[in-house]
């Protein structure tokens, strides 16, 4: 097949890169320039593991291909991927404004045949349909064409795995042609399939990540009452996780969720509740917890340092990523410089991204241990693996006091107090 895709973000870009090793034609349009002639040159722009290797060998076997012209991509696709971001309105409604403005250009561009065009970005109830009304706008009169909604569930860090092994995959449509036609392109990828309409399909994305932030929220909760009882969190959701109705998947304490999705994607569900006039509370509390644990390690730094200059390790909002959206580790960074203290800080690769907002506020630090050189204190806020096994004697030694703040419990409070460190983590006493 012959496919678009509009958008070269996380998901855009993998979807791209995923479809063109299978053997397609594949068009990725974006808007930007810049980004394009990079893009053309084999740099993902973004940091995923393994993107950048399979996004150069497509390139060198012509299967894809980069252009800010939708009149050169859609009039030869079969399917059209529109994979651009729908971001938080400041009510938390998702701003749908390049999604309706990407219809809109492939409605003028589309073929006299049969094509697909489906939504992969996270779109509100009933946005498949607004979208049909606009493409239907502005089409050809003699272009054929139907919606379907196949929602992402890549995890960045693990996008590329998440594509090609995912555990479903969600394709809605009111059009069996549609459906067809996605079931013959994901043919070489497992997972249950999931085909329903065009509303659930579109929930089902919401749903999904919604419940992962509520876990994560839970387990947030669980950690405030094991801090005042005495309770360890990390035995205590062991323990609940073993209950193979839950699993310890996403049960994990830490300074909340962050990153494109879990934010956004519970804003967006909070307001399509109150649209539709539902309760909302428990989604209200997902989203007040996530903000009173990040709240709580500020309280922890701000009670238990010694001084005022502070090491960070992690600044994206996971590792295995450069995507530093409602990252935690800003949230925590930009009250602590409110607060008059002094931040060096590493990351492996969000640092550049870091920069763009935060240069000449913090310091960069080149690698690990020269982030902790005279600091006070250090903040552990991104679970990296280079951070699990470092050389503790030697951090010690580095930190004007040996006071660390572990937001992700990524090393044992026994053997870190026995070391002689004043150790902090979340849910642990």
């Amino acid at each position: 097949m012959t496919i678009t895709v509009v958008g070269h973000g996380y998901v855009g870009l993998v979807t791209a890169c995923v479809f063109a090793d299978f053997g397609n034609k594949v068009w990725v349009v974006g808007h930007t320039k810049e980004k394009i002639n990079r893009l053309k040159s084999g740099d993902p722009i973004i940091y995923e593991p393994g993107l950048k290797e399979l996004l150069q060998k497509n390139i060198k076997a012509k299967r894809i291909f980069f252009t800010s012209d939708f009149d050169k991509a859609v009039p030869e696709s079969d399917v059209i991927f529109i994979g651009v971001g729908t971001p938080p309105k400041p009510t938390g409604e998702a701003d749908l404004t390049a999604v309706i403005d990407v219809a809109r250009s492939i409605g003028k561009n589309l073929k006299n045949s049969f094509t697909v065009v489906s939504c992969k970005s996270t779109v509100p109830l009933g946005t498949n349909k607004k979208l049909e009304v606009i493409i239907n706008k502005h089409k050809p009169s003699k272009a054929q064409f139907a919606v379907a909604s196949c929602p992402e569930f890549l995890r960045e860090g693990t996008a590329l795995t998440d594509t090609l092994h995912p555990d479903r995959i969600v394709i809605g449509s009111e059009s069996k042609k549609a459906i067809d036609y996605l079931l013959e392109l994901h043919k070489p990828i497992g997972g249950k399939r999931v085909i329903t309409n065009l509303a659930s399909a579109e929930l089902i994305k919401y749903a999904s990540n919604s419940i992962l932030a509520t876990k994560i929220s839970f387990a947030n909760l669980i950690s405030f009452y094991c801090e005042k009882s005495g309770a360890d969190v990390e035995t205590v959701l062991d323990g609940v996780g073993l209950d193979r109705r839950t699993g310890r998947s996403f049960l994990y304490p830490g300074i909340g969720y962050g990153g494109s999705c879990f934010p956004k994607d519970v804003k967006a569900l909070l307001a399509i509740g109150n649209d539709l006039k539902i309760n909302t509370n428990l989604l209200k509390a997902v989203e007040d917890i996530n903000e009173q644990v990040k709240d709580n390690m500020i309280a922890k730094i701000r009670n238990h340092t010694k001084g005022k200059n502070i090491a960070v390790l992690g600044l994206s909002f996971k590792p295995e990523t450069d995507d530093i959206r409602e990252a935690p580790s800003l949230y925590v960074i930009n009250k602590l410089l409110e607060g008059g203290y002094k931040i060096k800080a590493y990351d492996p690769e969000a640092e550049n991204n870091v920069k763009k907002i935060l240069d000449g506020k913090i310091d960069f630090a080149k690698d690990v241990y020269s982030t902790m050189e005279h600091a006070d204190a250090l903040f552990i806020a991104t679970e990296w693996n280079e951070f699990r096994q470092m050389d503790l004697k030697k951090v010690k030694k580095l930190l004007n006091h040996p006071v660390i703040f572990d937001g992700r419990n990524i090393y044992e409070t026994k053997a870190m107090r026995k070391m002689g460190f004043e150790y902090y983590s979340v849910g642990r006493v």
